[in-house]
């Protein structure tokens, strides 16, 4: 257990890099219009395709290992 706790933050650190990197590396659709409500004349459904795909997956994995290792931390 010991060995556990001197990891996890280490671990931590890694998720939370590759956490921002993946999240700044996903383009946006949506422009100043789109944060604020509006619509900027393309209504079709935007769908993930290759990589953009894999940083969405890649995010979210990354986001809830973080808040498991958050969660272990807090109970060691």
């Amino acid at each position: 257990m010991i060995l556990v706790a001197k990891i996890l933050p280490y671990a931590q650190i890694i998720l939370s890099v590759i956490l921002v990197t993946a999240i700044l590396l996903q383009q946006s659709a949506a422009g100043v219009g789109g944060a604020l409500g509006g619509s900027d004349g393309d209504s079709f459904r935007h769908t993930r395709r290759g990589f953009e795909r894999f940083l969405f997956y890649l995010a979210l994995a990354c986001a809830i290992l973080f808040a498991l290792f958050a969660f272990l931390s807090i109970i060691i």
